[in-house]
């Protein structure tokens, strides 16, 4: 488990650690979360291996943008109204696959049909999307049922003693308390049901 501050030129390291099929941990705007390459299966296997995480509870896809998301998931008039109102920011709209998407993405191992959408406002997180250039798993930097983690020491108590441990970990230092994403289902048409409430803020008219 290596862990370097989150400087330009480990960020370049991070990102060649997602392309081989490892797992890093960065900030997000909520906790430290969990990455590695959302299309690879082997990669995915990993992450819920490291996360100690049952193989039936799904993760999330960070996306870059949401151009980015519409190329793998259906997208209908109530995401667009979510998203133009709340994105990027602590919500994970859940969605249903397209069937022409470019890949296939690994929410859990055995694949799925839906998944929980997520665009982050954390500067590096953004900046990890967007240089990966592919989706990427989000997930909390916690073993399973263990609390979210804020700062490096969470993370280090966690995992020191742990069989399986993430391959990088990009300090960005403690991070302020914020509840979990938001998380709101759109997988049923005509339906919407909020599975999970965080704290959500509109954005202001000049980050849209």
């Amino acid at each position: 488990m290596r862990i370097v501050l989150a400087t330009p030129e480990n960020l370049l390291e991070a990102i060649m650690i997602l392309r081989s099929g490892g797992v890093i941990a960065h900030a997000t705007e909520t906790c430290y979360g969990l990455a590695c390459d959302l299309t690879n299966h082997e990669s995915v296997a990993r992450l819920f291996t490291v996360k100690e995480r049952p193989p039936t509870l799904p993760v999330s896809a960070l996306f870059a943008s949401i151009e980015a998301a519409k190329e793998y998931v259906e997208w209908p008039p109530e995401a667009e109204e979510l998203a133009h109102k709340y994105l990027p920011g602590p919500l994970t709209l859940i969605l249903r696959f397209r069937k022409d998407s470019p890949k296939e993405l690994f929410t859990i191992p055995s694949g799925g049909e839906t998944v929980g959408m997520r665009i982050s406002s954390h500067p590096l997180a953004q900046t990890i999307a967007a240089q990966f250039d592919s989706p990427l798993s989000t997930t909390s930097a916690n073993l399973h049922n263990q609390p979210n983690p804020y700062d490096l020491q969470e993370i280090i108590r966690q995992f020191s003693s742990a069989r399986h441990q993430p391959d990088l970990i990009l300090d960005s230092g403690p991070l302020p308390f914020a509840p979990p994403s938001t998380v709101i289902d759109l997988s049923k048409s005509g339906r919407q049901s909020t599975k999970r409430q965080g704290e959500l803020q509109p954005r202001t008219e000049e980050a849209k």
